[in-house]
């Protein structure tokens, strides 16, 4: 297993790490109860099925929850907080991200704002974050 941070390509992730390398935001979606979920895994979090495709989602999300994380990253040995952040993507899954793009200041932090994806490479690979939509006050 790798060092902190570092996420590991499995079976089960691999068409996940393989759009990100193209900058699509990529999540399995159920073809019996047609639910969307994360994280994969090999059958449907909600119906068990097997049934189930990837599917590159909008890329659009909204904030739910986050905290400031203002300690440093280690091992990156970065010292800007970050920001870390529930979002729920419009295709319905929620994951566990980090916000980019805005102040670490709960003021400029909108729940429900509108969040647009990107990927920054992290740990090896790129990983999905996101950001204030364009257009979003």
């Amino acid at each position: 297993m790798g060092s902190l941070g570092e996420a590991e390509v499995t079976p089960e992730t691999e068409p996940f790490w393989e759009g990100a390398a193209q900058g699509e935001l990529r999540m399995q979606r159920c073809l019996s109860c047609r639910r969307f979920y994360f994280f994969p895994r090999r059958t449907c979090r909600y119906c068990h099925s097997g049934d189930v495709e990837w599917r590159r989602l909008s890329g659009q999300a909204k904030l739910l929850s986050y905290v400031i994380n203002r300690r440093p990253v280690v091992p990156r040995g970065e010292s800007e907080p970050q920001i870390i952040a529930i979002v729920e993507v419009d295709e319905g899954p929620r994951m566990l991200t980090n916000l980019v793009g805005v102040e670490p200041d709960p003021d400029a932090l909108v729940l429900d704002g509108p969040l647009t994806v990107e990927f920054q490479e992290r740990g090896g690979r790129p990983m999905p974050v996101f950001r204030p939509a364009v257009g979003a006050a």
